[in-house]
């Protein structure tokens, strides 16, 4: 174990393996969704195969019964079973996450992805008993007569009920830490890597909903949360074509982030940010009917590098620190007083492409709120 967990820590340190979890997970986000339920119950039931061939081990030493239990068959199954139930459940859950679950209360959630889990571990147990059963366990080398009856069936059941019930839950958490840190987090998080700080390179973006009071004012406080929920979940939907990381949700600020490998191929820092822009016109009559206008947003972004470490004891998260994150919020903080909706540090301006065709004015150098020497910005009207 020491071995396999050192091995997982050097190929940590030799690739960036959090960018490509991210990447695969954007470019295929429901076979991303689909596998990792696969894997996890693939190991879940041959777990649980091991466990149950040991223990007919036991019974056979026990009581002189020779071959009770082969292991290459019930690995077999397990395999077998591991690929259907995730499958099963993989794609049954990303349907419901999608288009269902969005509004739902937690509690009705809970239920109907109890009540389906239910229905397709009773569809296995049915296929193991009427197919895998005759056909790879109990087979004619046994030096006995192995036979099942109904009882023996419903125990057998309920023994598999309750362990994915434990599996499930464990799967559910797995599953939400994916969402609250991103993908490709938790195995750093499990080998300790933001444990201690370490730097890395990133671009941060900052957007902040413009007009925020006078908007407040005019929904009142529940339509407004209402409001900068529906902003944040289309901005949510565009995060993907762009291999964007939330950073975190500030009131109405949304924070996110790239490894500089992503933040800029093909100008992804730049064209996110229109990309929320189209997404709301997209959604221009839902707004209107709603609220009665669309949101607009201001933003801005730096590149540089930071120190990543993992913070606090109730409640942990990975924080990042340094200049590049108050340079870029400072940045978004002067949209106002230029009259722009997006500005850029000239570094990673020119980080992106020295002779990109960008639409873009010069302001100048500037000097920022809690900065020593000026920057130069750069607002990006149009990609």
């Amino acid at each position: 174990m020491e071995i396999y967990v050192g091995l997982l820590y050097m190929m940590s340190r030799t690739f960036d393996y959090t960018a490509i979890a991210q990447r695969v997970s954007a470019r295929f986000p429901v076979l991303s969704y689909v596998m990792i339920q696969i894997n996890f119950w693939i190991m879940a039931n041959i777990f649980l195969g091991i466990l149950m061939h040991l223990q007919a081990l036991s019974i056979g030493a026990a009581f002189k019964l020779e071959r009770l239990s082969r292991l290459g068959p019930i690995i077999f199954l397990a395999v077998i079973l591991g690929v259907l139930y995730g499958i099963c459940l993989g794609l049954t859950d990303n349907f419901l996450d999608r288009n269902i679950f969005k509004k739902q209360p937690l509690g009705r959630i809970i239920l109907l992805k109890t009540s389906i889990s239910f229905l397709v571990l009773t569809g296995l147990v049915a296929l193991i008993r009427f197919v895998f059963f005759n056909a790879i366990i109990a087979t004619p080398s046994y030096k006995m007569d192995f036979t099942m009856n109904g009882r023996s069936w419903e125990y057998f059941f309920y023994v598999l009920l309750l362990y994915y019930f434990v599996m499930t839950l464990v799967i559910n958490f797995i599953n939400q830490v994916n969402k609250k840190y991103g993908p490709g987090i938790l195995i750093p998080l499990l080998l300790g890597k933001y444990r201690n700080p370490r730097e890395e390179e990133r671009i941060f973006l900052f957007m902040d909903l413009k007009s925020s009071t006078s908007i407040a004012e005019k929904l009142g406080h529940l339509q407004y949360s209402a409001f900068i929920r529906d902003s944040f979940s289309d901005i949510n939907q565009v995060l993907a074509a762009f291999n964007v990381q939330v950073y975190q949700y500030v009131g109405d600020e949304i924070v996110v982030m790239w490894n500089v490998r992503d933040g800029l191929k093909d100008f992804a820092c730049i064209r996110f940010f229109f990309a929320c822009e189209k997404q709301f016109y997209h959604r221009g009559q839902y707004y209107a009917e709603q609220y009665g206008f669309l949101p607009q947003f201001k933003a801005g972004a730096h590149m540089g590098v930071v120190t990543a470490v993992e913070i606090g004891d109730v409640k942990r998260d990975i924080a990042y620190h340094g200049d590049t994150l108050n340079t870029a919020a400072r940045i978004q903080g002067v949209c106002n007083y230029y009259g722009k909706k997006f500005l850029v540090s000239d570094f990673l301006l020119q980080q992106v492409d020295p002779a990109h065709e960008l639409v873009t004015t010069d302001l100048g150098l500037i000097q920022l709120r809690g900065k020593i020497t000026k920057v130069d910005i750069w607002s990006v009207e149009d990609f």
